[in-house]
């Protein structure tokens, strides 16, 4: 399960989105075509409006997974609660491939925090068939990735990642040449 040093422990990603877990697939979710996301990374809000890429590897060919994105400090992390706030969801994504050859449940909405650092949290599950996802949430606001789980049989996660952004201002707005929030992960680059 997870160690108090795994960056999801120390997130909090664990414990207040989803318990623990053990990773049995890679999700690389990647901006631009060339920002691919690590744990803790902070993004600025314009470096993440499109919608990201999200690869499967590891996942079997005839496996299908879906995709949460989620804003669990909403409307700001001192007092998040509107926790959680739901920014995307993807189900029947075939394994090994990514999300874009999935179903669309919910439309991609891009992070714009208007308090504070929140954090994004993408979060994989594995279906247990295809079209098993059946209860999509009725509001974007107070959303549980836990009751989600539950509510669509989905078990525990196979894989998460989260990143950090907040509200740009005129004093933080990056040049063209730091937008990206491009970063090392533990003094090296991201994979």
């Amino acid at each position: 399960m997870a160690r108090p040093s795994d960056p999801l422990v120390l997130g909090r990603v664990i414990g207040e989105v989803i318990d623990p877990f053990i990773p049995t697939v890679r999700m690389a979710v990647t901006y631009n075509s060339h920002n691919l996301i690590c744990n803790g990374q902070e993004f600025f809000p314009s470096a993440v409006v499109a919608k990201p890429r999200v690869e499967v590897q590891g996942g079997e060919l005839r496996s299908f997974f879906t995709l949460v994105m989620t804003d669990p400090d909403v409307p700001g992390p001192s007092d998040p609660y509107l926790r959680e706030h739901v920014h995307w969801i993807v189900t029947d994504i075939p394994g090994t491939t990514d999300a874009s050859f999935g179903n669309e449940v919910v439309r991609y909405e891009s992070p714009r925090p208007s308090i504070g650092i929140h954090r994004f949290v993408f979060v994989l599950f594995q279906q247990r068939r295809r079209q098993s996802v059946a209860a999509t949430p009725e509001a974007r606001d107070r959303f549980s990735t836990r009751s989600f789980a539950e509510g669509n049989d989905l078990g525990l996660p196979v894989a998460a990642v989260y990143f950090n952004a907040q509200r740009e201002t005129a004093a933080r707005r990056p040049s063209t040449s730091t937008r990206s929030g491009r970063r090392r992960c533990g003094g090296e680059p991201c994979r």
